[in-house]
């Protein structure tokens, strides 16, 4: 049996980058086990473009640590080039919208160091004078883009990571996978290895790979083509005359993108109607092959590009590449710890292994020798699906995913695929009622409330048509009472004589007492926020836990983990209970029997005859309570409310008004204000840690979290907005929203620089608003109304 601490199975560009940056982290036991030969699969018949374009900053992280490397680092430790052309890359549309999107990205960038350009036709015209301007109002530049040789590339990581002492095995298939004790065991081909650490990174084969761990990978191929010109002379004129090389250019709206190859062109088209490929297991001879050629589903796209860029025409085709590429439910990778399995990891699911693979091996190699990601993770966190990401579910989103590769990324978009998985037992309630529903970790939520039947939300960047519904829906929770669906949280049942231990050690805040509420976090070994629980203390026994939607496999491994050392026992309960929101100063006149009960208290008890969890909290900031209820009861626990509540002006809400109310009270959210990058000490939560962790979470140069008031404007914030102080970008917006019951527009912020406290500015989709900061909450700081209910 060979040994190893790490066994990488896959040799593409993301399996050999994660080879190599373990090796410059200090870990020399490395194991790379490859089916066929390296870059075999989808990464050596890539186009290798590199873009610093993202909507996340994690995401456009990856995919400038990866042109960092291709284009300098690589080079200077192997003493040869690996093929980057730093040629720049523009992006051109005919779409408002798509402007919108441009202004976004763009504002984006210039708080994280990556700056794009917007574009007017005259500077497109000036950056690809190949171009016809017809149409077009305008584009974005990424100057420090380019193209690379993937097959360069990837043999040069695997070069120095050889040096550093990793080892790797060709023309070695891997059989089975088996955890034995503390190991995994590996059957290959060739020999049995014993390995510490697994690794999925085999793309193309990494739905096969999952079988044999035991997981179900969301990820299908997809076949993608590009042709490859012959000499274009208007390209080949630009050579002679020592012209630089046309940047990459793309257009979204017509789907597709231009290049160019030496004295030719590559034009890469997305067809809307994808072609998945293999979906339960690829040919076991399948290696460096391709597929034919079949340019008759993609004439339109090509037309189109050629109506763009005329010369197009005159080149010829040289060759067609039509071969796999893998695309997950969002399109994102796959990166990070396998749920519920020790010490397994995934890197695998990218669509773009070699603009994000460089990068991605860097990212997952820090989280595996930290014991925590470099930033926040959950843009591409393995454990974002869960067992409801059937093999339906997988091929119709990557379908969905490779026709709108190029398609606009709204703030609050909802995309049609893959709906209905997970329904609460108030579903169809909620539907008949008005609600408009959106998608939560599978689950289907009310987003908001419409009177007109059949009602979709607008995509926009701007006010959408929920603006005044979502009012109506505030202005009943504050002044009557309003009901939600609130089920889609992740629940779970810790029981034992150990709870108060285990409590105490899962996050920074004390254990609450028997029948008490509390929050807590817990953090990653920096210090950084990885999970928010609401501690409900049911018994001395007995501790109920709920968190967000998209956080539960998540934290359900963490709860797992974190139990080995207690005497307790952990249940997933998310499935089992149905969850009620009733909030609002009249929601005491519906719950009556509850009216005993503090704010922050929690009861089990029973609500017209049926056994619930009762707990008097709200993330509104109004007087409420949550129900959490057994869903074969959850429907008839509904409607008696329902008519007790009718003759107090009853109303719904969704989860547009609960975030406009939550920023109102200054709450944090999990997921957008909370990441593992930040201290709950930075995010403004002292009073949720205990005094024995506040000097250990201490940080050199911390950030701070304010809430911001911003000034008055057509458009209202999101997220990922830059905050500037004296033309320097000093911080950046987390979440934002209208405040209905203030009439503020507000956003929750990280300055970077904390010192920056006056003159602050944001920047909206390429608009500077005055920003100022708020010393305290501006709706009911007191916390009267939670209280007491009270209209104060």
């Amino acid at each position: 049996m060979i040994k190893a601490q790490v066994t990488i199975i896959g040799g593409g560009a993301m399996g050999v980058s994660l080879m190599y940056h373990l090796i410059k982290a200090g870990w020399s036991d490395v194991l790379l086990v490859e089916k066929n030969d390296l870059t075999h699969g989808s990464t050596w018949h890539a186009a290798g473009l590199c873009t610093h374009f993202a909507h996340n900053p994690t995401i456009q992280e990856l995919r400038a640590t990866s042109v960092r490397l291709y284009r300098g680092i690589l080079p200077q430790e192997t003493g040869r080039d690996c093929g980057f052309h730093s040629s720049g890359a523009m992006r051109i549309t005919r779409n408002p919208d798509r402007m919108d999107e441009f202004r976004h990205v763009a504002g984006l960038s210039e708080f994280t160091g990556y700056p794009l350009e917007v574009l007017t036709p005259d500077r497109i015209a000036e950056l690809f004078p190949l171009a016809k301007l017809d149409g077009l109002i305008g584009g974005i530049y990424e100057p420090d883009d380019g193209h690379v040789d993937p097959t360069l590339a990837t043999h040069a990581m695997a070069e120095v990571a050889r040096r550093g002492g990793a080892r790797i095995m060709r023309n070695c298939s891997v059989t089975a996978i088996e955890r034995q004790q503390d190991i995994w065991r590996i059957e290959t081909a060739k020999e049995i290895i014993g390995t510490t650490h697994l690794v999925n990174a085999a793309g193309t084969w990494g739905w096969e790979i999952g079988h044999m761990m035991g997981l179900n990978i969301p990820s299908v191929p997809v076949l993608h083509q590009y042709l490859v010109t012959d000499t274009v002379e208007a390209v080949s004129s630009r050579i002679k005359e020592g012209l630089p090389e046309l940047p990459i250019i793309r257009d979204p709206e017509e789907s597709w993108y231009v290049r160019q190859e030496r004295d030719g062109l590559i034009l890469g088209p997305y067809e809307k109607n994808a072609k998945v490929w293999s979906v339960d297991g690829v040919p076991p001879e399948f290696g460096a092959d391709l597929m034919p050629p079949d340019l008759d589903s993609v004439e339109h796209i090509i037309m189109a590009a050629m109506e763009r860029i005329p010369v197009l025409e005159t080149g010829g085709i040289k060759s067609v590449i039509n071969g796999p590429i893998t695309f997950t439910p969002d399109a994102n990778p796959l990166i990070g710890p396998a749920h519920g399995l020790e010490n397994a990891w995934l890197l695998t699911g990218s669509s773009m292994g070699v603009m994000e693979g460089g990068g991605a091996g860097w990212f997952l190699a820090h989280w595996m020798t930290h014991g925590a990601p470099p930033m926040d993770a959950l843009a591409v966190d393995s454990r974002r699906f869960g067992s409801w990401a059937d093999r339906d579910y997988r091929v119709a989103k990557a379908v969905e995913c490779f026709g709108l590769q190029f398609g606009v990324h709204y703030p609050y978009e909802e995309r049609p695929a893959g709906r209905g998985l997970r329904l609460s037992p108030l579903h169809d309630l909620m539907v008949e009622r008005g609600a408009v529903m959106g998608a939560a970790y599978g689950w289907e939520r009310p987003n908001w409330f419409s009177n007109t039947p059949g009602a979709i939300a607008d995509e926009t960047f701007r006010r959408a048509n929920w603006f005044e519904p979502v009012a109506q829906e505030v202005e009943a929770a504050h002044n009557r009472v309003a009901m939600a669906d609130l089920s889609v949280f992740s629940k779970f049942d810790v029981t034992g004589p150990d709870v108060a231990a285990f409590l105490k050690t899962l996050g920074s805040n004390r254990a609450v007492k028997p029948s008490r509420i509390g929050l807590t976090h817990a953090l990653t070994p920096a210090g950084g926020v990885l999970s928010e629980f609401t501690v409900t203390r049911l018994a001395e026994g007995h501790a109920y836990l709920t968190s967000a939607a998209a956080a539960e496999q998540i934290d359900h491994d963490l709860l797992t983990q974190v139990a080995k050392g207690f005497d307790v026992t952990v249940r997933n309960v998310s499935e089992d209970l149905a969850v009620i929101g009733v909030m609002g100063p009249k929601s005491s006149d519906v719950l009556p029997e509850l009216n005993h009960m503090p704010w922050l208290t929690a009861h089990e008890t029973h609500v017209g005859g049926i056994s619930l969890r009762a707990l008097r909290v709200s993330y509104l900031g109004e007087c409420g309570w949550e129900l959490h209820v057994a869903k074969e009861h959850a429907v008839q626990l509904f409607m008696k409310l329902e008519e007790i509540a009718k003759p107090h002006g009853l109303g719904f809400y969704g989860a547009y008004a609960a975030n406009s109310m939550r920023l109102e009270k200054g709450y944090r959210g999990w997921g957008s204000d909370l990441t593992t990058e930040r201290s709950p000490l930075e995010a403004g939560l002292s009073s949720f840690v205990r005094k024995d962790l506040r000097d250990r979470l201490a940080r050199d140069n911390p950030w701070d979290m304010v809430l911001l008031e911003v000034g008055a404007g057509e458009i209202d914030p999101f997220y990922a907005h830059t905050v500037w102080k004296d033309d320097l970008p000093v911080g950046i917006a987390t979440s934002g929203a209208y405040g209905h019951r203030t009439g503020k527009v507000l956003t929750l912020a990280y300055l970077r620089d904390p010192t920056a406290r006056e003159g602050l500015t944001i920047s909206i989709l390429g608009q500077h608003r005055v920003a100022t900061i708020l010393p305290e909450a501006p709706f009911d700081p007191e916390n009267s109304r939670l209280k007491t209910g009270g209209s104060k």
